[in-house]
């Protein structure tokens, strides 16, 4: 089937070749963790062949709790991803909760992100598509693969002609997500890059009680089931220590396992599965 190829920055394409990487922490820890992220997540792509951007948010709007941690704030966490844009030379992805927030991280980030949860806000969506950025949908747990056209329609009538749309799995009852692989196909039959986000979809909302649980150990073997399916690229959230992360920890990958989890699914998805 037919996708749209495009740029997301210079020497950095998504929709044909070499599947996209997405990756870094869950949230913006720190200045120095940031950047030391950054450099060891590009080091690793550039060793597989991975176009690559980096990820990590400012804020994180929608934790459990009120005493969770959520990061540096808007103002703090893009002076922070300008750095590693600049310093490194890698394109960089944060997400937005507001309309306001997204014109301004627009004028920063290659890539605006809208949130799963916030996936039908239809001024969320538009005003991403304003800041003539990539946007990349995360797909809401709620929602079908087939009705992923509503957003489309208006990202693409807000004038967002550089579109991603990520599976991060599906609300299967209380505390649990599960992956709908034909989801896959059925989402990139819409002719948009497809990438598969294998750390939040073994993710157990609010599996711990005051915060999040999740099972990274499965993390890999869904990658390597995306890339037999076919997808454009991979989401993975990455840290050097998950056990004491502040966001997310239970389902990021350890950063010293990431080359060999990205060179097993770089192994399949080269038997062709991408273009399914």
């Amino acid at each position: 089937m037919t996708v749209h190829i495009f740029d997301i920055a210079s020497g950095v394409r998504v929709g044909e070749g070499t599947p996209l990487l997405i990756a870094g922490p869950c949230v913006i820890e720190g200045e120095d963790m940031t950047l030391r992220h950054a450099e060891r997540i590009a080091s690793v792509a550039r060793e597989v062949g991975m176009p690559f951007v980096f990820k990590s948010s400012y804020d994180k709007a929608n934790r459990t709790s009120l005493k969770s941690y959520r990061g540096p704030g808007l103002d703090e966490g893009l002076r922070i991803l300008a750095r590693v844009k600049s310093e490194l030379g890698v394109p960089v992805l944060t997400d937005a909760h507001s309309t306001e927030e997204m014109a301004v991280a627009g004028q920063v980030v290659d890539v605006v992100q809208v949130p799963a949860f916030l996936c039908r806000q239809t001024d969320l969506l538009t005003a991403a598509a304003r800041t003539g950025r990539t946007v990349n949908v995360k797909k809401g747990q709620f929602l079908a693969p087939e009705d992923v056209r509503h957003i489309i329609d208006k990202v693409k009538g807000a004038g967002g002609e550089r579109l991603m749309i990520t599976e991060r799995g599906t609300s299967f009852g209380y505390h649990r997500l599960v992956v709908d692989f034909t989801g896959l196909v059925r989402m990139r039959q819409f002719g948009l890059p497809v990438i598969f986000d294998a750390t939040h979809s073994v993710q157990v909302p609010g599996g711990l009680g005051d915060r999040s649980g999740g099972e990274r150990l499965y993390s890999p073997y869904l990658a390597r089931a995306a890339a037999a399916v076919g997808v454009d690229g991979l989401f993975l959230e990455v840290h050097e220590a998950p056990d004491t992360a502040l966001s997310d920890g239970p389902n990021m990958i350890e950063l010293s396992k990431l080359k060999t989890v990205l060179e097993r699914f770089l192994e399949i998805s080269a038997l062709g599965g991408r273009r399914g």
